[in-house]
């Protein structure tokens, strides 16, 4: 018990200081470059082909 209260102080020093957040530093949205608008342009024509294929599929009578 003796050991508990002197290391006490001393965790009491140490413990504050290493929960204290730093600032926060808010994200710089990057360019936008030709690789990912092909990449866009391909999932947004898979998605169009899948919304068909499934119009397709729900219509048959």
């Amino acid at each position: 018990m003796k050991r508990i209260l002197t290391i006490a102080p001393y965790l009491a020093l140490t413990l504050p200081t290493s929960a204290l957040a730093d600032a926060f530093d808010r994200p710089i949205p990057q360019p936008q470059t030709e690789t990912a608008e092909f990449w866009f342009f391909v999932g947004s024509v898979a998605l169009v082909l899948s919304l068909v294929a499934v119009q397709m599929l729900v219509s048959r009578r």
